[in-house]
Order: structure tokens, then sequence, then C-alpha cells
């Protein structure tokens, strides 16, 4: 898949710096190929500031906009390969839509990803980058993440992209027997969690020490 500029061309100097980047996070521990090659094909650029455009294949998290960023690369590949760790998820919920980004990462790894955002602003902006991937797999929200999106439900996988201080019960209950989150959980300490659907119980690993924005719930027009 060639990558494209924001005017939807495609730009064979993005795709040089996707695959660099994907090689980079290789060294970095990353060692899911599919992950890395949705890396390699995902133009960043488009997704933040024209302002920041140098840096956009930084393994760096940006600003862009609402008081919200777009995460470290390696973050979102590393959310992303928890995801598919043994695991083919048909359809992911996504919760914070944010830039996009990592939305279109999870496009090109399941068949179906539902995206839900509490920015108005935002999930515009991001439609617009999406559109211009030419990615038909995607359905986006505006809504409160914390109530997930329970019409779409159940879903294979959910993963969180903002912090939140306890795991929203919808967002449990919205997972299908087996089904696994992925999610930053606490308050000034985030901790990212696997958490794995049992019927009615759930198991918990804790993967690593990270730092989000909050998930904060209701809309904002």
């Amino acid at each position: 898949m060639m990558t494209q500029t924001k005017s939807g061309r495609a730009s064979g100097k993005s795709k040089r710096s996707g695959e660099l980047l994907a090689q980079k996070l290789q060294t970095e521990g990353i060692t899911n190929l599919q992950v890395l090659q949705a890396i390699a094909n995902s133009p960043r650029h488009i997704f933040i500031p024209e302002i920041l455009a140098h840096k956009a294949y930084d393994n760096t998290a940006l600003p862009i906009g609402q008081g919200q960023t777009i995460s470290q690369p390696y973050i979102v590949a590393k959310m992303s390969e928890l995801l598919l760790k043994g695991f083919e998820p048909k359809n992911i919920l996504e919760i914070g839509t944010g830039s996009g980004y990592q939305t279109s990462i999870l496009a090109q790894l399941t068949d179906k990803v539902f995206s839900v955002e509490r920015i108005k602003s935002l999930q515009f902006q991001a439609k617009r980058c999406l559109r211009s991937m030419d990615l038909h797999n995607i359905s986006l929200k505006h809504g409160d993440g914390w109530q997930g999106w329970a019409s779409k439900a159940p879903f294979d996988a959910i993963i969180v992209t903002a912090g939140a201080v306890s795991v929203p019960q919808a967002l449990l209950e919205q997972l299908i027997d087996g089904g696994r989150l992925v999610i930053p959980v606490g308050d000034k300490t985030q901790v990212l969690k696997i958490i794995t659907r049992n019927g009615d119980s759930y198991s918990e690993e804790q993967v690593e020490a990270v730092r989000f924005v909050p998930l904060v719930p209701g809309e904002l027009l």
C-alpha cells in the first residue's frame, strides 16, 4: 500500500519515512510484522498540524489541538501488538479517535474498526485524514468514550487511547467472551493493562507504565 500526502497523492518520501520509523520500532522491541507493516504504510504527517510535519516520523507524542496528543509511535505499535498477540480480532472498538493515526493502524489489522471521539472538531479532522488514506472499514462516532458503542457491541477487542482513573464498566460489558481490552489505568500514575473477559469474570495483566491524557466523560462540540 502506497502512502499519501494531505492531498491524497502518493508520496515516496513519506513511504520511506514510515519504513524507517517501522525499522526503529522493531529495534525497540515491536515484533509483530503486521503492526510494523501498518506503521510503514501510514503517513503520520497527515495526522498532525503542518507546523509539526518535520517531527512526524520521530518516535514522540505531538500536540494535535484541544489539549490532545497523537501518541508516540512506539505506544501505538505496542498497544496494537497487544491486541493481536495470539488473537485475531475481527472487529475492534477504539475509544479516543484523536487524530485518527491509531485508527489507521487498526484498520489495516482487522476487518472493522469502530471509533468513538468525544471532541467533535477532532473527529471531523480525523475523518478527513482517514478518507485520504482510502480506508473504508472504519465507522466513526461523536460520543462519550466511557459509554463505548453499545449498538455495535459486542467487540472482539477494545483499545482505549486515554488514561482512565478506573476501568469503564460499559466497556467490559461490550466485550465478547474471550475478548480483550487494552487500556491505560490510573490517575497520576498510569499502567497499561490487558483485561480479558472470561464469561462474567475478567482477568488482568499489567504491561508497563505509561502516560496518556485523561479519559474525560461526556461530549464536546
